[in-house]
């Protein structure tokens, strides 16, 4: 009687937590709290914070068809990560430098070295490159095949972290080939979802780095505002002219002085 009474309660609370009006209920009140109403997508849980690691958790737990408590377990994970974003990690609303930067001469490379000598590069590479952003004050956002993304607090940082990976970098040598980067920074308000940043000044940087040279390091003006005169030598600015990027976007090479 009592397993009869048990089985018939469970599947009266499968049918609730699956009925059209609980699911609408749930949606709703999901679009009115902070954060992403879309927070539990492998998009939105990509980062290593608490809500995004407990997010996946909770994601990979969907029982194979639309549930209200599920949505609802979602949701408040949505509330924590909006307030914690909202309490001071940013989420189009603080400013964030961010750089870009990948491998000059690579692919070409790599077509005659072979895949062996390619990862022990790419290896050597990325050790380095993040030593570098992290004792500058960075983190890695994403690798980018031979390239990755990085984000800091100020433009001085990153800019001082591409000087101390240069200087690294001069040191790496793989089967006759020494690796030479070209950089790309620019400081903007990108909208944080996840562990990443997506937005017009994610793009700005990017193509402000495909704009760079072998070893050159381009800044974007508006980037270069609260540089240290003392220890980083300023170009002239030049007008950026490369599909996509702002129509008055303009760049600086800059180089340490030390």
């Amino acid at each position: 009687m009592r397993e009869r009474r048990f089985e018939r309660f469970r599947e009266r609370a499968v049918q609730l937590d699956g009925h059209p009006t609980a699911l609408r209920a749930t949606r709703w009140l999901r679009s009115q709290l902070p954060g992403d109403s879309r927070f539990g997508d492998a998009l939105s849980t990509a980062g290593q914070d608490g809500p995004q690691l407990i997010g996946r958790r909770v994601s990979e737990l969907q029982p194979g068809r639309a549930s209200a408590a599920h949505e609802l377990g979602l949701g408040a994970l949505q509330l924590w990560q909006g307030l914690s974003e909202a309490s001071g990690r940013g989420r189009g609303s603080e400013d964030v430098t961010l750089l870009f930067a990948d491998l000059v001469g690579f692919s070409s490379w790599a077509l005659e070295a072979g895949d062996e000598a390619c990862v022990e590069l790419l290896r050597a590479v990325g050790a380095e490159a993040d030593a570098a952003i992290r004792q500058a004050g960075g983190a890695v956002v994403k690798r980018l095949g031979d390239g990755l993304m990085a984000a800091f607090e100020e433009t001085g940082q990153a800019v001082g972290a591409v000087c101390d990976l240069r200087g690294r970098l001069a040191a790496i040598e793989v089967d006759g080939y020494t690796p030479r980067m070209r950089f790309g920074i620019h400081c903007g308000r990108p909208r944080r979802l996840g562990g990443d940043y997506f937005g017009v000044d994610v793009n700005t940087a990017a193509r402000i780095m495909a704009a760079a040279g072998p070893d050159e390091l381009l800044v974007s003006q508006h980037a270069c505002g609260d540089l240290d005169g003392g220890r980083f030598a300023l170009g002239k600015p030049k007008r950026l002219k490369a599909p996509g990027a702002p129509a008055d976007l303009h760049v600086l090479a800059v180089t340490s002085r030390t």
